[in-house]
């Protein structure tokens, strides 16, 4: 098959595009930087032509909400209207676990908007929400630390391994559309205080760790807000496994 990936430069899209070439598929790599743009739709026709499937594991940069709703709302649009002109049979979206639990994140407000641009859109699509990655706690105490102490939100997640996810995004792509979502997730839950405390030994460093829900996360995501649905696709790659990786 021939499959497009949007996003193809970045973590999740540069893996889906090597696990589709692993199993013998034509991968059409969509970048601003290869010279294709989203957000004008300049170079998309002559990338989509004759593609079968495109998974859209495009971002945003960081934005307020409206900003941020614009630019994956005027992207999504693009890409699905170059889909309907070009034929395409399948788009397949990378989304976001919980993220119609939560209102204040700019992020998720803008992922809600390519999924109902895709639900609603003319090319028959498959929705992969997924939970955070292995790495997210440490990213979080990045995110935060001052003088040696991050605060950091007692969040339940159940993280996923990068390469777990582009394995799920390269299968459902060469498939038959779904027409709903497939939540992937890791294998089991995880505390992401003490997934941070486990990390950052691992990479031995000491940072002093302060739970509080007054930090970057509010209570909004409380509780299984961010864990998979009942029907998950579970990966296999344990956050155990990850860190072992990390400490090695």
């Amino acid at each position: 098959m021939r499959i497009a990936i949007a996003g193809a430069t970045g973590n999740i899209g540069a893996r889906t595009a090597a696990a589709l070439e692993r199993e013998g598929h034509e991968v059409v790599r969509i970048s601003r930087s290869l010279g294709v743009d989203l957000l004008t739709g300049a170079g998309l026709d002559d990338a989509l032509t004759g593609v079968d499937a495109v998974v859209d594991a495009t971002n945003a940069p960081a934005d307020d909400r409206d900003g941020t709703v614009t630019y994956l709302g005027t992207a999504t649009g693009n890409l699905l209207a170059a889909e309907e002109r070009a034929g395409v049979r399948h788009h397949v979206l990378l989304s976001i676990v919980g993220i119609h639990a939560v209102d204040g994140n700019a992020h998720y407000a803008g992922k809600r908007e390519q999924e109902r641009l895709v639900a609603d859109g003319p090319v028959p699509w498959t929705i992969v929400p997924v939970t955070q990655f292995h790495d997210f706690a440490e990213m979080v105490v990045g995110w935060a630390e001052q003088d040696g102490t991050a605060t950091i939100a007692p969040l339940l997640v159940q993280p996923i391994a990068p390469d777990d996810v582009a394995d799920v995004l390269a299968e459902l792509a060469t498939g038959t559309p779904l027409g709903r979502h497939v939540d992937v997730a890791g294998p089991e839950p995880q505390d992401l205080v003490d997934m941070a405390r486990r990390t950052l030994r691992a990479r031995g460093r000491t940072v002093k760790l302060v739970p509080t829900w007054s930090g970057v996360f509010g209570t909004q995501m409380a509780g299984e807000v961010l864990l998979p649905g009942k029907d998950a696709r579970l990966a296999p790659t344990t956050f155990d496994q990850w860190l072992g990786a990390v400490a090695g």
